[in-house]
């Protein structure tokens, strides 16, 4: 059973499919293994072990009969507390949103389910998904699976501490500064943030453009599988794109003639040693898929950080509470953060966002001028300590957290693909995530890198230690 559970969700539907293993069996596996790792990781939400298996229950009956079944039939998928998921609450990991049960599913989760992924639940997030450390008002800590008491990341924090504990093959998150990819990158996984508009995100949001719908998992394909049941137009999100993605067009682990640039810092950002070192000796694989490597600095990266802090309180100004009583319930770094951007301008916020405009534009351009693929850290630290924005080491701040994540903000700021996958691990043991970004709509090549990458580089989870 606790081999059913860990397996990728390719082999997961397979046995489904030929009937060597069914929904059930499945999903108890899977409930059985957060059984094991509940509550030490505090990964859920709300967990919906009952009606997963009712659910699982209904898919089993149907894969004994002769109809067709989906890619994800009878697969246990989890949801972040930021998504509608009918008949369970959205938090959004803040005490101050409403408790009671959704009416209604949100797109992504319609097709989900109508693939036939069993919905285990809702996973932590932070508050309104504002930092990418583990920690709410709501659900306290989320720990690392690979030490307790150091941060699993966030936003999707709860996301990525299953999937590195081995709790399910497919977990959903949401990225608009990297809470997709740098939870991946603390626990060990694989984070997929999608070309801006491939995946439906509704209600959208008010945030400029920055949110972003996508997979963490344990391997790239388990990544495009997802990726092909959530992409695609849908009428309540005007951002989505037409023609969707297929998992077929990743392709073979070959890089022939590829031209990759490798930048260890942006042209600024302070990294680490053991990620630096970790990262730089990573890039090899790409040269022995048959890539060209070159090591530059993009005229974009030191751009990075003006652009993003004079954006990032904007999305969060909603949030703004001015009774004492609620703002107390609220997290005190988010309070920091709405103080700090409290004062700005609407003349401000409208000039910060033509800057991001055209940062976005530098960036592809930059793309298109012969550049395929960029690869960098994922991000500057590995797992510290949970309740800290920042590790110890470095100058403490009461909320910039984007200090370590000055890599993964860029693509949700021009809205390119971009994946983390895991690359080596600390002294602690803790691992450490690469990051491979690309130009807009160059996600089936992103995963194809990412694929050839864990090929070349295979990384043993932490459930395998």
């Amino acid at each position: 059973m606790t081999d059913l559970a860990t397996l990728p969700a390719t082999e997961q539907a397979r046995l489904i499919r030929t009937r060597r293993a069914s929904p059930v069996e499945v999903t108890q596996a899977v409930l059985k293994r957060i059984e094991a790792w509940e509550p030490r990781l505090n990964a859920f939400a709300a967990l919906d072990g009952e009606r997963a298996l009712a659910a699982a229950r209904a898919a089993e009956a149907a894969a004994m009969g002769d109809g067709p079944l989906g890619p994800l039939h009878g697969v246990p998928v989890t949801v972040k507390d930021i998504t509608a998921v009918a008949g369970l609450p959205t938090r959004r990991g803040s005490r101050l949103t409403d408790p009671a049960p959704m009416s209604h599913d949100s797109p992504v989760v319609q097709r989900l389910k109508r693939a036939g992924g069993i919905i285990l639940g809702k996973t932590t997030a932070t508050e309104y998904g504002w930092t990418a450390v583990s920690s709410s008002p709501l659900t306290g800590h989320t720990h690392n699976p690979w030490k307790h008491g150091v941060t699993a990341g966030g936003s999707s924090s709860g996301a990525a501490a299953l999937a590195g504990a081995g709790c399910g093959a497919l977990h959903l998150g949401t990225d608009g500064a990297g809470s997709i990819r740098l939870p991946a990158h603390f626990c060990g996984a694989v984070g997929h943030k999608p070309t801006f508009g491939l995946v439906p995100y509704a209600p959208v949001t008010n945030n400029q453009s920055l949110s972003h719908a996508g997979p963490i998992t344990r391997s790239v394909a388990d990544a495009a599988l997802m990726l092909e049941v959530m992409a695609g137009l849908h009428p309540s999100d005007h951002t989505t794109l037409p023609g969707g993605f297929r998992a077929a067009d990743v392709g073979p682990p070959d890089l022939r003639g590829l031209r990759i640039a490798y930048s260890p810092d942006l042209g600024h950002a302070r990294v680490d040693p053991e990620v630096a070192a970790a990262v730089r000796s990573a890039v090899s694989a790409f040269e022995e898929a048959g890539a060209r490597v070159e090591e530059v600095t993009p005229p974009w990266g030191p751009k990075g950080p003006g652009l993003e802090r004079g954006l990032w309180g904007i999305a969060m100004l909603p949030f703004m509470e001015t009774d004492p009583a609620r703002r107390a319930q609220q997290d005190p770094g988010l309070v920091a953060c709405l103080d700090d951007y409290a004062g700005m301008t609407l003349a401000e916020a409208i000039a910060a966002q033509g800057r991001r405009i055209a940062y976005a534009a530098e960036v592809g351009e930059w793309f298109a001028s012969g550049w395929d693929l960029l690869v960098t850290p994922a991000a500057s630290v590995t797992a510290f300590e949970v309740g800290r924005q920042r590790p110890a080491h470095w100058p403490q701040h009461a909320w910039d957290w984007l200090v370590w994540a000055e890599f993964s903000y860029p693509f949700d700021l021009s809205h390119g693909a971009a994946v983390s996958v895991p690359c080596g691990r600390d002294g602690q043991g803790l691992p450490i995530g690469l990051q491979i970004a690309g130009p807009r709509c160059a996600d089936a090549l992103v995963l194809r890198a990412a694929g050839a990458f864990l090929e070349a580089r295979p990384f043993m989870p932490a459930f395998a230690d």
